[in-house]
């Protein structure tokens, strides 16, 4: 991938993370809230749509991943901006879309730039273990 598919996908998973959070703090489906904005004028270019759609419908899914990956944490008790992120690199791990290590690393960056300063080594940790449990040896390629 060139490195304007690399920026345009990063800026895909902006637009998703942003949809995904807008929709947590509201209580509405993402897709819905992914509508909302393409009628408003906001662009959603296609990969943001897809990743919407794909955490939309298998969110119990990921966040019994996520649940289950995340040392004595919920889910629900998780910053909102850390479950986005989380919830968007869980599904491309889970989906196998991008190689291993750009889904955590671009999560890692992510949380850096938007969250907390201990975010990002908390989403690392959670993204770690999914990788290893479904068999993405240290991030690697599957």
């Amino acid at each position: 991938m060139t490195a304007t598919g690399h920026r345009s996908r990063r800026r895909a998973r902006r637009v998703a993370l942003d949809i995904l959070y807008e929709a947590d703090l509201l209580g509405r489906p993402p897709t819905v809230v992914a509508g909302e904005w393409e009628a408003a004028g906001k662009s959603v270019p296609d990969y943001a749509a897809e990743l919407v759609r794909g955490v939309e419908d298998k969110l119990p899914d990921i966040d019994d991943r996520l649940g289950a990956s995340s040392e004595e944490w919920t889910v629900h008790r998780m910053a909102a901006v850390d479950r986005a992120i989380l919830r968007v690199a869980c599904y491309e791990l889970n989906e196998g879309t991008v190689p291993a290590a750009v889904a955590i690393n671009e999560a890692v960056e992510a949380a850096n730039e938007l969250s907390t300063g201990d975010s990002g080594r908390f989403i690392n940790g959670v993204l770690g273990r999914i990788a290893r449990a479904i068999g993405v040896p240290d991030g690697g390629e599957r």
